[in-house]
C-alpha cells in the first residue's frame, strides 16, 4: 500500500531524482560527448549509452588518482593504461 505524498515532499523527490540524473548526464557529456553523437538507427544508442556507462564505472574502479577526462585521455594514449582498464570489465 502507498502513502499519499505531500506536495512538499513530492517535490523533494523529484528534485533529488533530476540531480541525480543531471549529473550523470554532465559526466557522460563532458567525459564522453555524448551530446555530440549522431547514432540513432536501431540499438545504436542504447549500445553506446551501455559503453559509455561501463566504461565511466571501469575509470572510477581503477585506483589511479586524476579525472575521468583525463583517465580517457590517458587510456587512448597508453596501450597498457587501456589494457588495465579493459580488464576490469
Amino acid at each position: 500500500m502507498s502513502s499519499e505524498l505531500t506536495p512538499e515532499r513530492f517535490n523533494e523527490v523529484a528534485r533529488q531524482h533530476w540531480g541525480v540524473e543531471n549529473s550523470l548526464h554532465w559526466r557522460l557529456d563532458v567525459v564522453m560527448n555524448e551530446d555530440q553523437d549522431r547514432t540513432r538507427m536501431g540499438h545504436g544508442p542504447e549500445n553506446l549509452a551501455i559503453l559509455r556507462h561501463m566504461a565511466i564505472n571501469a575509470m572510477q574502479k581503477e585506483g589511479s588518482k586524476g579525472s575521468l577526462r583525463g583517465k580517457f585521455k590517458r587510456a587512448s594514449w597508453n596501450e597498457n593504461y587501456l589494457t588495465r582498464l579493459l580488464t576490469l570489465f
